[in-house]
């Protein structure tokens, strides 16, 4: 799976539990497909305080699927799903 598609889908999964600032931030990144110039500029906050702030919520929202794994839950019914209807 491309890395900004698991990115799509852990922010659908586990977005609500980030912070304000960190939605903000991450949610341009994977739903706008803004480049980090762009966030820093929108937000006025530098591109390494954007950096900074992916790479926290990347690792954040890895920590939330390693223990709840719902995304893996949802990816697997929805395979069987494809086996199902062949």
């Amino acid at each position: 799976m491309e890395k900004i598609v698991r990115q799509g889908m852990l922010y659908d999964f586990y977005g609500e539990l980030l912070t304000e600032h960190q939605r903000a931030v991450y949610g341009e990144l994977v739903t706008n497909d803004m480049s980090l110039s762009e966030i820093a500029e929108e937000q006025g906050i530098s591109r390494q305080a954007v950096h900074d702030i992916i790479k926290r919520c990347d690792k954040q929202l890895e920590t939330y699927e390693s223990k709840l794994h719902l995304l893996e839950n949802f990816l697997k019914t929805k395979e069987n799903e494809a086996e199902g209807e062949r």
